[in-house]
């Protein structure tokens, strides 16, 4: 069994009730057309969406991204640009470059920061990215995709941390932060890929006990780390969308 951390029942309902998608960045929406269209069927449970144009926002208005982009916003989805942090080696001044380029040329709803650091010494300057990210957009979301749990510090620079990323191998054997446990389902997200069909009942399980909301969890494997999972749509698609969609809960 997995690690639980100590969760009132109050919390669990809420993890339940709230559980949704973010969508950690499909491929190309000319090379993934049927992953981007299903993203604004009605009553998709989406909290967000990765638009991730070429590592980052590109070097040049991409007219196939704007679109795709637009429609998932016109249908009231939230669309996050995606800022690679490097594990800390990027500068300040690309990365605040990469997020006006999503600005200016998508309209992009926050940011997720791509390998983010986890590490007490790297908090400094993630505070600093993240304050002046919301300097440039009133209300801008922003997700920390650290993949694994950081110095707690981190829940205060942004609205959600990835606190998990990789494969069920691993995730069904996890272990969540005890400091986890003092915040809301709503700050945490777990991506988890190569999970069986079989065993998709249990990795929701997992999620709502160690207190996460948004969760994407996909049969796709990395092939050894050779392919990206997160860019093509899970084959239990709809019947995940079916388990936790508008009114389900546990």
């Amino acid at each position: 069994m997995p690690h639980l951390i100590s969760t009132g029942p109050q919390h669990l309902a809420a993890a339940a009730d709230r559980l949704g998608f973010g969508i950690p960045g499909f491929a190309h929406p000319l090379v993934a057309p049927a992953e981007w269209a299903e993203l604004t069927r009605p009553q998709t449970p989406l909290h967000w969406t990765v638009l991730n144009v070429a590592n980052g926002p590109g070097s040049r208005p991409d007219p196939h991204c704007l679109a795709a982009a637009g429609r998932l916003r016109n249908g009231g989805g939230r669309v996050l640009g995606s800022i690679d942090m490097a594990h800390g080696t990027r500068s300040f001044g690309e990365l605040v470059s990469d997020a006006h380029r999503y600005l200016d040329w998508y309209k992009a709803d926050g940011f997720y920061m791509d390998r983010c650091p986890t590490e007490r010494t790297a908090l400094p300057e993630v505070r600093r990215i993240t304050t002046t990210l919301r300097a440039l957009r009133d209300g801008a979301h922003l997700v920390l995709g650290h993949g694994s749990h950081p110095y707690q510090g981190y829940i205060e620079a942004a609205d959600q941390l990835v606190t998990f990323a990789g494969p069920w191998s691993a995730y069904r054997w996890s272990q969540a932060a005890e400091w986890t446990g003092d915040h809301p389902a709503e700050r945490f997200c777990h991506f988890v890929h190569s999970v069986p069909r079989g065993h998709l009942d249990e990795a929701l399980r997992i999620a709502r006990w160690q207190g996460a909301s948004t969760i994407y969890f996909t049969d796709r494997t990395d092939r050894g780390g050779q392919v990206d999972p997160w860019e093509a749509m899970p084959g239990y698609w709809d019947e995940i969308v079916s388990r936790i969609g508008p009114g389900v809960s546990e």
